[in-house]
C-alpha cells in the first residue's frame, strides 16, 4: 500500500493534494482505494464548473464485475478540470492513483475544510485499524460457517 507523503485524506479513501496557497487542489483515489473498487472499467467523472459542497459525491466507479462505487468530495468548491483520459482509460486509476489517475482539480472554497483531513501517518494508521478489524470479521464468519456446517 503506497502512501505519500505530501497529501491528505479521508476515510472514504479519497487523497487531497492542497497548492501552497490552499485555493485549488488536486484530488484523486488512494492506493488502498483504489484495491478496494477492483479493476475499474469506467468512471463517470464531474465537469469543470461542477460546484459540491463536503461529502457530496463527485463521482462514480465501476469495477470489471459490475459494482458501483461512489466517491465523496472531501472539500466544498468547484471543479477547474477533471481527468479526461480516465474516461478512455480508466485502469491508470488502478495501475498509477497518484500521479496518471488523478481524478479532478478543485478551486477550494473553504480551506479551514482541508483541517478536517488526516495526516499521511493519520491514514496509515486508519487503513492499518481497519484492515484488522476487516479481518476479525472474516474470522467470525468463518467460526460461524463451522458451527453450521457441524
Amino acid at each position: 500500500m503506497i502512501i505519500l507523503e505530501d497529501l491528505l485524506y479521508t476515510e472514504e479513501h479519497i487523497w487531497v493534494k492542497p497548492d501552497d496557497r490552499q485555493e485549488k487542489a488536486v484530488i484523486g483515489i488512494t492506493d488502498y482505494g483504489q484495491e478496494r473498487v477492483g479493476a475499474i472499467a469506467s468512471i463517470d467523472l464531474p465537469e469543470s464548473g461542477d460546484e459540491f459542497v463536503e461529502t457530496d459525491c463527485f463521482a462514480t466507479l465501476e469495477n470489471s464485475i459490475g459494482e458501483v462505487t461512489e466517491l465523496y468530495s472531501p472539500v466544498s468548491g468547484r471543479v477547474l478540470t477533471a481527468n479526461d483520459q480516465l474516461i478512455d482509460s480508466p485502469e491508470l486509476i488502478n495501475e498509477d492513483p497518484y500521479d496518471d489517475g488523478w481524478l479532478m482539480v478543485m478551486a477550494v472554497a473553504q480551506p479551514q475544510e482541508l483541517d478536517d483531513l488526516m495526516s499521511p501517518d493519520e491514514y496509515e494508521k486508519f487503513v492499518e485499524e481497519l484492515k484488522i478489524k476487516e479481518e476479525e470479521e472474516l474470522e467470525d464468519e468463518d467460526d460461524a460457517l463451522e458451527v453450521m456446517e457441524e
